[in-house]
């Protein structure tokens, strides 16, 4: 084995052993790092970082220990390894997370780093049986205080800067796999404009009682391409497998799908979905599959397509199958008019414009023409789930002049209280579906004004 141990008395010294066997070794304590859950280790990490960089590349790891630190930014070549019981924490001082600029919850603008961050790398990957710990208990607490003070129109999450887990942007070919993830202050790992991307085998915990991890979205995928992700599994108190493309006017003018995914093999304990898209649809959504997907009585939707007529975008060519839903309270729920009081902000009266934060203007940008805002989902095809204990089977609605168009539903079987809704569909095909129902309600179809409209939603029975 190659070992590279670096001791820091005022600079890192290199000290190695040569061998082909494996990619060089960087531990974190050879560069002064302690494992005893109280020292500030940022610089002996980022120090590790930076000689590993500079000598080639290698493994940074992190032993067995619980190491406190503020943000780390991993450099070309640099890949961090996690070993057994290694617990990488996260400072619970704001300091300690310098703001940068990113892209957070659709908008390119300035926030706090995440706790690990990559930017323009290729070839790299986290990887190791250890655990990541945002400590994000202070950030949420603030949060909800935050909330129940200030009754504005400026969306709250943006009132509160919380570090991300970790955030890796504009990279190729990344491979995630086998960390524990956990307590993050706000998303635990969000993948923007990356092209290539391998997560597997992440366990992902974020709680939702006593106190809930607002904003605590398991995966995230913000305009990124070239996914696969596999044998994940989730409890969070927000989105647990997101698809994102951008907000609004920001997201329309940066314009990036996210496109060619795989989700499967995983399973969702607590979250939002069993796979969301959206809400941020700006850049649009091609080739999407997600099967083999179980998620238990802790997630309210199955699927969920969601967005709002001032995020514009276009989803096609999804393709949804082979899900158990256990207790889910709504199997298919699509509604593009998601969440109005977090969907469209406006400045607070009597506010001049020149005297907020630069993203309050980002944020409340119109959408010009309106028509560029509406969402625009079609060529989905939905089949083989299997969903006990549910609610409503359906609630879905969008608008009479952005229907959800050409959708496949085949082989559903659902035991629910009532059947639900479909509204402003069109060219809607059902068939081989067995809906039970404890009302013996069927599906009801509508348009615009409530009115049944089969001719363009053919509602095929149960053979």
């Amino acid at each position: 084995m190659f070992d590279v141990r670096c001791f820091v008395f005022g600079v890192c010294l290199l000290f190695a052993v040569a061998s082909s066997a494996a990619p060089p070794r960087f531990l974190v304590t050879s560069c002064g790092a302690l494992g005893d859950g109280k020292t500030l280790n940022t610089r002996s990490i980022q120090s590790a970082i930076d000689t590993c960089a500079k000598a080639g590349g290698g493994d940074v790891v992190i032993p067995k220990g619980t190491f406190i630190t503020g943000s780390i930014f991993l450099k070309q070549g640099v890949n961090l390894l996690l070993e057994k019981d290694a617990v990488l924490k996260g400072s619970q001082n704001t300091n300690d997370y310098p703001w940068i600029d990113t892209r957070i919850a659709g908008l390119e603008m300035k926030w706090p780093a995440a706790l690990i961050n990559a930017d323009g790398l290729t070839n790299l990957q986290l990887t190791g049986e250890g655990t990541l710990d945002g400590s994000g208990e202070r950030w949420w607490r603030e949060y909800w205080d935050t909330r129940k003070r200030e009754k504005d129109d400026i969306d709250p999450h943006f009132k509160v800067p919380r570090p991300r887990l970790v955030h890796i942007i504009r990279c190729q070919k990344v491979a995630i796999r086998d960390l524990s993830l956990k307590d993050s202050a706000f998303w635990n790992l969000q993948l923007t404009y990356c092209d290539g991307v391998e997560i597997h085998n992440l366990k992902i915990r974020a709680p939702h009682e006593p106190v809930k991890a607002a904003s605590s979205d398991g995966i995230d995928l913000d305009s990124t391409r070239n996914v696969l992700i596999t044998g994940c599994d989730i409890e969070c108190d927000d989105d647990a497998i997101c698809l994102k493309a951008g907000r609004d006017a920001d997201g329309l003018r940066v314009n990036r799908p996210t496109e060619n995914i795989i989700l499967r093999d995983s399973i969702i304990r607590h979250g939002a979905a069993a796979i969301t898209i959206g809400s941020e649809t700006s850049g649009g959504f091609r080739n999407i599959e997600a099967y083999n997907i179980t998620a238990l009585s802790g997630v309210p939707s199955g699927v969920l397509f969601k967005s709002a007529h001032t995020r514009g975008g276009n989803a096609r060519d999804i393709r949804i199958h082979d899900l158990t839903l256990e207790g889910v309270a709504i199997p298919i729920h699509i509604t593009m008019n998601w969440n109005p009081t977090y969907s469209y902000a406006t400045l607070p009266a009597g506010v001049d414009p020149k005297t907020v934060p630069p993203y309050y203007i980002t944020l409340t940008t119109p959408v010009t023409p309106p028509e560029k805002g509406l969402p625009h989902f079609s060529d989905v095809h939905i089949w083989n789930i299997k969903a006990t204990g549910a609610k409503q089977a359906f609630n879905v609605a969008a608008y009479p002049n952005a229907t959800l168009d050409n959708f496949r539903i085949d082989h559903l079987n659902i035991e629910a209280a009532t059947a639900g809704t479909i509204a402003n569909a069109k060219n809607w095909t059902m068939t081989d579906n067995t809906i039970k129902t404890t009302d013996n309600s069927k599906v009801t179809f509508t348009d615009s004004t409530g009115e049944a409209n089969s001719k363009d939603v053919p509602y095929g029975e149960p053979k």
